[in-house]
Parts: structure tokens; C-alpha cells; sequence
């Protein structure tokens, strides 16, 4: 079945195309293709993890880990490979380090019942902390180098292994949420968890799913990270919450669940790309952009929330 654009769908792309027209006209080799490769190559961890975040919070919960994940199983790859480990037996650990972590969350929130946003709170600084403890202040690199050219070099031409996995996740993810049983289930899950359990689904499942491929993904994003950079730090990563969870947002995922669309989200990612690569055109700071992301985080959640009001007003008054 053809599936239109929603109508806030519609104004992302319009939003899109716009920047995308204002960046050409700063930099006309803006829109070669080498370029766009850098656009997404520059933020492509981040996008990555916010195509799973998109099912976590249309399930109604939130995690704040995501970005500490990346930078533990980045400062843990740099402390085995610098201990010894081969490469490609550290990978595995920190795969499983993720994994561990993905476990954690979901046994406090699936299972024990403590609100999502408490647990990957003190996740956040309990990761984060791990890391800095593991790296100090000083910085680990002296990777392989089949470990730097996966992330630094062209698997397929001048596509990088990072963009065709955002890509295949895109897909795997998107038909998952829209074309699957499970899909289904996140939804429900996400739009009523007293109803959709009383009408059988293991809401406690699909949660501690959601948790796991979260954590996995985002210590899979943090090895692309420390392979793209070359090496890894204590604060490898920090931050990157905000931007991951805006492009969420921005895309027309609600904030209390049971909303949201790949497609949204997609259009989110493309947006916040170029309105980063636009003020770095401008040159303006990082602190500003990042100021310009708070904004559209607010924007996200509140725009939505008043066109909903004004939707019901409008129906009560005819």
C-alpha cells in the first residue's frame, strides 16, 4: 500500500529542501556527492543510534545511555588493544560489554519497574564514569589499521562500511517498525502498556528487546567512532545524546509514545545534517549549534503539542 507523507512529514521536507538550497548557495560544491558523503560520515554514529532510539521512544521510554555506551565501548576497545587484545577479539568484548549494559537497563526497567528515564540517567554517569576510569586524562590510539580504514576509507568506492550500515538499518528498521508483528507491538506498547498487557503482549519482552538492541548498537557506533577518529578518550562521545534524541523528536516521534515514523525520522536526520554543516559555512561555534539543537529539541516537543490543541479547539467549536 502507497504511503503518503504526513503533514508534518511534508513540512520537514520542506524544511529540508530549503536548507538545502540556502547551503548550496554559501558553497556550490555543496551538493557534490563527495560532500554529502562527509555530511553524513561527519555525524553518522549519532544517525545510526537514533534509527534505534526511534523504537524505544514510540514504546513510551527514553534512553539517556546511549551516548555513554558509545564512549565505554570506545575507551574499552582502546585499553585492550593497547594491552595486547587483538583487535578483533576486543571488538567481541566490547559487542558483549554493550550487550551487558543493554541488560542492565532492561532488568531495572522491564523488569523491575523504575522509570526509563531514571535508570539510563544514572547509567549515563555510571558508563561514563567506567570510561574515564579506563582512559584517564590521556588519549589511546595505535589501532590496526584494518580498524582505521574501516572507518576512515571507502568500503565501496567512496561509501564507507558506517553509511551502508545506516542505510540497511533504515530499511531493517523502518519495515520492522511499519511491516511487522513486532513493529505492531512496540506501538501498542508505546500507546497504552496497561491495555496492550492485559491483551496478552509481553510488554516486558519487547522492552527488554528494545534495551538490548539500543545498547548493542550504540557500543557497535562507538567502535565506528573510535575507528573513524584514530583513538578514544574518556569523554569519547559526550553529548551526542541531545543531537540523537532531537533527530528522534524533530521527526515527529512523540515523547509519551505510541507515534512516529521512520520516514519522520529520516527527514529529521537530513535536516539537523545540513543545519550543522550550514552554520559550520557560517562559521559559527560549536556551542551555538549546539544551542540551535536545544531549540529544535523544545520545538519538537512543543510545536506538536500545540497543533493537537488547536486540532481539538477547532473540532469542539464546529
Amino acid at each position: 500500500m502507497t504511503r503518503f507523507l504526513t503533514p508534518w512529514e511534508t513540512g520537514l521536507l520542506a524544511v529540508f529542501l530549503a536548507t538545502l538550497a540556502l547551503n548550496a548557495s554559501f558553497a556550490p560544491e555543496f551538493l557534490t556527492v563527495q560532500n554529502q558523503i562527509n555530511l553524513f560520515q561527519l555525524h553518522i554514529e549519532k544517525i545510526i543510534v537514533a534509527l534505534v532510539m526511534t523504537l524505544v521512544i514510540v514504546n513510551a521510554e527514553i534512553d539517556l545511555s546511549v551516548a555513554s555506551i558509545m564512549g565505554l565501548s570506545a575507551a574499552l576497545f582502546g585499553y585492550l588493544v593497547n594491552a595486547g587484545t587483538p583487535a578483533g577479539l576486543a571488538i567481541l568484548v566490547c559487542l558483549a560489554a554493550g550487550l551487558v549494559a543493554g541488560a542492565v537497563n532492561a532488568v531495572l526497567i522491564a523488569r523491575v519497574g523504575i522509570p526509563s528515564l531514571v535508570v539510563t540517567l544514572a547509567m549515563l554517569i555510571g558508563f561514563r564514569g567506567l570510561a574515564r576510569v579506563l582512559v584517564k586524562d590521556t588519549s589511546l590510539g595505535n589501532f590496526p589499521t584494518w580498524v582505521t580504514d574501516l572507518g576512515q576509507k571507502g568500503l565501496i568506492g567512496p561509501i564507507p562500511l558506517s553509511l551502508l550500515l545506516f542505510f540497511a538499518l533504515l530499511i531493517l528498521l523502518g519495515m520492522t517498525l511499519h511491516r511487522s508483528g513486532f513493529g505492531r507491538q512496540v506501538i501498542v506498547i508505546g500507546t497504552n502498556a496497561e491495555v496492550a498487557r492485559f491483551s496478552g503482549l509481553n510488554v516486558a519482552k519487547v522492552k527488554t528487546v528494545l534495551f538490548l538492541l539500543s545498547a548493542l548498537i550504540s557500543a557497535l557506533c562507538g567502535l565506528l567512532y573510535a575507528a573513524r577518529l584514530g583513538s578514544v578518550r574518556g569523554d569519547t562521545a559526550l553529548g551526542f545524546e541531545l543531537d540523537i534524541i532531537t533527530m528522534v523528536l524533530l521527526g515527529g516521534v512523540s515523547i509519551f509514545g505510541g507515534k512516529g515514523s521512520m520516514v519522520g525520522v529520516f527527514l529529521s536526520i537530513l535536516i539537523i545534517l545540513n543545519l550543522r554543516n550550514g552554520m559550520g559555512l557560517m562559521n559559527l561555534t560549536g556551542h551555538i549549534q549546539t544551542g540551535v539543537i536545544g531549540v529544535l529539541l523544545i520545538a519538537s516537543v512543543l510545536l506538536p503539542n500545540l497543533l493537537a490543541d488547536f486540532r481539538a479547539r477547532k473540532r469542539k467549536d464546529a
